[in-house]
């Protein structure tokens, strides 16, 4: 279907959204919706005609596992509130280790890029069967901004997604802001992923702003978007027409009237350029699988992320064949993440804490790798300065000691419990 134009809701702009002239739909970040209740806003623009796509972060398609049916489940009553004609996930990992690796599951609170193996796309397309097979609408998925690459890939981006896609008949969501992070983060021409890749299964395309930092592009989605951002979008639609285009914006939100002009110079991109479609034949030459390979691609390919995921959240050695640098910018990225979303799901930490916050939630982390999603890594760090007798003033310690009474138990934690509670996980673990 034609989506048209369109932008990314999030509640901080949900006034701004409903007032933008010329939107013809919105996506919403699917595990921000609670079932059965649609914020005002939405409910709002759904009366209006307005097309609502659910978008998932947190089914990590590319990892090890087979997908969570709770998780699946969760997405397709999302689709289902909304009527949505469709739902988008991401080609990542998020979470590694588990029974498959005899370990703790670990959570990276972040999109990881897979290896572009055949081990990893038999994984990726398994997984994907089944996650087409729970929901109740067509699935298309994302490329993701990498700041590391793997060592010894087999195949290029543009081949991975045309094998998914040849396998799957899943649809694609092209972010072209993606394709210019890679670009710069890994030296891969965007041009040659869209000469590689099926654009006739592209069901839209995300736009969205960055910020390039010492050699590095951080996809932040905090920042206005580039020139060279919509030269990809140009090139896409050289290609293609899409059937939609998004504005992607997730912090430090911009008047209304910057956020009209992006999407104008969004339009008028597409404007500017016509799709010349070239042959298929012409356009993708498939890479050659191996004649064989051993079995057991899950159990290497849960080996190869627990060992990557431990390394940035853990302090584990790093594995083989990593740029150790890139390693580190990555691995800080993930923690400052981490501080800021808990500061988001738990704005009374940072209150109580003043401007130690940040510094304190940075050493937590350090060794303490999150395995049960944000709120529970809130709890986890108050639980942690209470035990070592923090924060030094006794106000300040009183009230995150009433903070987490009213969370998590009557009593404020004491040293013999953590102590028994980690020794407990980790049983749990084996």
């Amino acid at each position: 279907m034609r989506l048209g134009t369109g932008i990314g809701w999030r509640p901080e702009i949900a006034d701004a959204v409903e007032a933008l002239p010329g939107i013809d739909w919105v996506e919403a970040v699917a595990e921000n919706i609670c079932a059965g209740h649609l914020p005002e806003s939405l409910a709002r623009l759904r009366g209006r005609g307005v097309t609502v796509v659910p978008h998932g972060v947190s089914l990590g398609l590319g990892g090890a596992g087979r997908p969570d049916p709770g998780r699946l489940a969760d997405l397709a009553a999302r689709a289902e509130l909304l009527d949505a004609p469709l739902v988008t996930e991401h080609i990542a990992f998020v979470r590694a280790g588990g029974l498959l690796t005899a370990s703790q599951v670990l959570e990276a609170g972040h999109l990881l890029p897979v290896p572009r193996t055949w081990d990893a796309l038999e994984v990726l397309c398994e997984n994907v069967r089944i996650a087409q097979d729970s929901l109740p609408v067509p699935l298309a998925l994302e490329n993701i901004a990498a700041l590391i690459s793997w060592p010894d890939e087999e195949l290029t981006e543009g081949q991975f997604l045309a094998e998914l896609v040849e396998r799957t008949g899943v649809g694609l969501l092209i972010d072209v802001a993606n394709l210019h992070t890679n670009h710069v983060n890994r030296g891969e021409d965007p041009a040659t992923a869209l000469d590689e890749l099926p654009v006739e299964a592209i069901a839209y395309v995300h736009v969205a702003g960055g910020v390039e930092k010492d050699g590095v592009w951080h996809d932040t989605h905090a920042h206005p978007v580039t020139r060279p951002v919509l030269d990809v979008l140009s090139e896409l639609r050289s290609r293609v027409d899409p059937p939609g285009v998004l504005l992607e914006r997730d912090d430090d939100f911009p008047p209304a009237a910057e956020l009209a002009g992006e999407l104008a110079a969004i339009r008028d991109t597409l404007a500017a350029s016509t799709s010349v479609p070239v042959p298929t034949r012409q356009r993708r030459v498939r890479a050659a699988e191996p004649s064989s390979r051993p079995a057991g691609a899950r159990d290497r390919t849960a080996v190869a992320q627990t060992a990557l995921l431990s390394s940035l959240v853990a302090g584990t050695p790093a594995p083989d064949g990593f740029d150790h640098r890139r390693l580190g910018v990555q691995s800080r990225a993930l923690a400052a993440k981490r501080a800021d979303v808990v500061a988001k799901v738990a704005p009374e930490l940072p209150e109580i804490l003043g401007d130690g916050y940040r510094q304190a939630f940075l050493a937590y982390a350090r060794n303490r790798p999150m395995s049960a999603g944000y709120r529970r890594d809130a709890l986890g760090f108050a639980e942690q300065l209470l035990v070592s007798g923090r924060p030094d003033d006794e106000a300040a310690r009183r009230r995150l000691t009433r903070w987490w009474q009213e969370r998590a138990a009557p009593r404020p934690p004491r040293r013999g419990t953590r102590l028994v509670r980690a020794a407990r996980s980790a049983l749990i673990g084996k």
